[in-house]
């Protein structure tokens, strides 16, 4: 009797998966932080990130009673704040109203901020056992190929599909090694360029290795170039310390600390669109540096300059702040501008 495509994927998983911190536990509360951090970065990214994370907080209630400066200082160049916020956010709503016990039914954890189809999928599957599917992009790409789907697998339709076709074959006794071997035959298996076909175990059942097609799927739409945004940012220092604004807690980089700057085509509209935002009047002295940082939807082309404040008032109703340039390490500040901080703490000005 040929050995289904399940079976052989659950085999192989028991002899060649990595070994992984999220991995030594059943705790939802760990398993939830660990999927939200892998959402769009690394696993060696992300280890280190981790377990820092559930050294300082343990627990969701450890969580909910934090200061969300400080959860986002501990995401500090994890990027994508936002999904440290939800994580803050849904810790609080644990706390509140399941008394800081991790929820346990799908619709439950479903409903919680920041949570969605994939990340209820996982935490169901992997830390409560149940038939839950998490349908991450490496599953839609082991999917499309093995099932030689042929949709763009962006269409919620197709996902919708994928799910119901996993729902069918799911292994009620060992659905958290099924939710967990599929996304690790797509993170070092099946490649989206170039999978490795001779490596895989389930190349016999797979319908895009039988017709050539591994190079063809999963068809995908093709992802919007992002904008590019030309901002111009401002050194203003006062003796030992250094002007930081904290960006509104809504929005991009929300909650976090940057060099105050302003979306401008020169130095003239910097001077005046600085104005306009903070209310402070300067002058662009020396251009000190170039850097860039790429977000999911936007670039981010920066020219830093080292400014004279010739007036206006620094006020934090404006959350503007005089920041000791050697405590700048304490405060989150994105890896958007590590380069500039980084140029600040040597000596104390931008090199």
């Amino acid at each position: 009797m040929q050995i289904t495509w399940v079976t052989a994927l659950l085999n192989w998983f028991q002899l060649h998966q990595r070994e992984l911190p999220w991995r030594q536990t059943k705790d939802p509360y760990a398993i939830w932080v660990s999927e939200i951090m892998l959402q769009q970065t690394r696993v060696e990214t992300v280890v280190p990130y981790y377990r820092r994370f559930l050294e300082r907080f343990p627990t969701v209630e450890h969580l909910a009673k934090a200061q969300i400066d400080e959860v986002l200082k501990l995401w500090e160049g994890l990027g994508y704040y936002t999904r440290a916020k939800n994580l803050h956010r849904a810790a609080q709503v644990i706390q509140q109203e399941y008394q800081s016990v991790f929820p346990r039914s799908h619709s439950e954890v479903l409903a919680l901020p920041g949570i969605g189809d994939y990340t209820a999928g996982a935490i169901m599957s992997i830390a409560y056992g149940q038939p839950f599917p998490a349908i991450d992009g490496n599953v839609l790409r082991v999917i499309a190929r093995l099932q030689l789907v042929q949709k763009d697998i962006s269409l919620p339709q197709t996902k919708t599909e994928v799910a119901a076709f996993l729902k069918g074959v799911f292994p009620l006794e060992q659905a958290s090694d099924f939710t967990q071997a599929l996304m690790e035959l797509g993170a070092l298996v099946c490649l989206p360029m170039t999978p490795k076909c001779t490596l895989c175990p389930i190349q016999v059942h797979c319908q895009a290795k039988q017709r050539n097609m591994q190079q063809e799927l999963p068809i995908k739409s093709k992802k919007t170039l992002p904008k590019r945004e030309k901002r111009y940012l401002a050194i203003i220092q006062q003796g030992d310390k250094i002007l930081m604004n904290k960006r509104p807690m809504a929005g991009l980089l929300g909650g976090l600390w940057e060099f105050p700057g302003v979306e401008s085509k020169n130095k003239q509209d910097f001077v005046q669109n600085f104005k306009r935002q903070f209310g402070l009047t300067i002058i662009p002295k020396v251009h000190k540096l170039d850097t860039s940082h790429v977000f999911s939807h936007r670039i981010w082309e920066m020219k830093v300059y080292h400014s004279e404040l010739v007036s206006g008032e620094v006020t934090t109703a404006a959350d503007l702040h005089w920041i000791p340039i050697d405590q700048l390490n304490t405060i989150a500040i994105p890896s958007a501008f590590q380069k500039i901080k980084d140029s600040l703490l040597l000596g104390g000005k931008l090199c």
